[in-house]
């Protein structure tokens, strides 16, 4: 279901819906319906899923069935679905990893347009199969007001941090810069994040090595990242979120 994106907040609460009533915003989402069609499992025992569900803040439930749509042999291979204002129209959508099973992974957003969620948008595919990406965060990275998506593609292999920037007509990439990571093969949990210790939006991730913790800022159009200590387990990320560390 690609339909352009609309900077518009058709989304938004009072905006009709295709029944007539309010189309309420997502308050929250989840996949269903777990596949085997495509046996990558980079994410341990987490399934692909055929499906995303969403519920709105006036109590619907919609969802999205892959096999219906115009590409049915995708699937969401994904942690689970992050809900966030992705093109900074003041209404949530949510971010999810799209795989095709020729052409691998592509970051997409799915929005609600007149009341029906519909996949407003998405970075092109890595191009290979069973070449995965994996989502680092979604805040305004470099202050000038416009959403800003990170993402580690191929975090087992490339490495390499790549930013996307909400602008008309979808997403288009910033900024990039090797040597990080923040996914292990089998983890079935994608680690670090976006934090704010008081100087600005940080992205906290490892180095392609899995020793050390990096933070990362964008600014002047360039990533920047910086060593904030050691990486021991899962804490570590939690204490550098949490600025406890760097």
């Amino acid at each position: 279901m690609r339909l352009a994106a609309a900077l518009a907040c058709l989304a938004a609460a009072g905006c009709a819906a295709a029944d007539g009533g309010p189309a309420g915003d997502i308050a929250s989402a989840r996949y269903e319906v777990p596949l085997d069609t495509y046996p990558h499992r980079i994410m341990g025992s987490i399934r692909e899923k055929a499906v995303l569900a969403v519920t709105t803040t006036d109590g619907r439930t919609l969802r999205i069935d892959l096999r219906d749509g115009p590409e049915p042999d995708h699937v969401f291979e994904d942690t689970a679905p992050r809900v966030a204002d992705a093109d900074g129209d003041g209404a949530a959508d949510v971010i999810v990893v799209e795989t095709d099973p020729q052409l691998g992974a592509q970051l997409a957003v799915y929005s609600l347009r007149q009341g029906a969620l519909v996949k407003a948008h998405a970075t092109p595919h890595i191009g290979t199969r069973f070449r995965w990406l994996a989502p680092a965060g979604i805040a305004d990275l470099n202050g000038d007001g416009v959403t800003d998506i990170a993402y580690v593609d191929r975090p087992h292999l490339v490495r390499t941090l790549r930013v996307w920037s909400w602008a008309a007509g979808g997403l288009t990439e910033i900024a990039a810069l090797e040597g990080l990571t923040n996914h292990r093969i089998g983890d079935e949990v994608i680690s670090g994040g976006i934090r704010d210790c008081g100087q600005g939006p940080e992205i906290v991730l490892a180095d392609a090595g899995w020793r050390r913790l990096r933070a990362v800022t964008l600014a002047d159009g360039r990533l920047a990242a910086r060593d904030i200590g050691p990486l021991a387990d899962g804490t570590s990320f939690a204490a550098a979120l949490a600025c406890e560390t760097g």
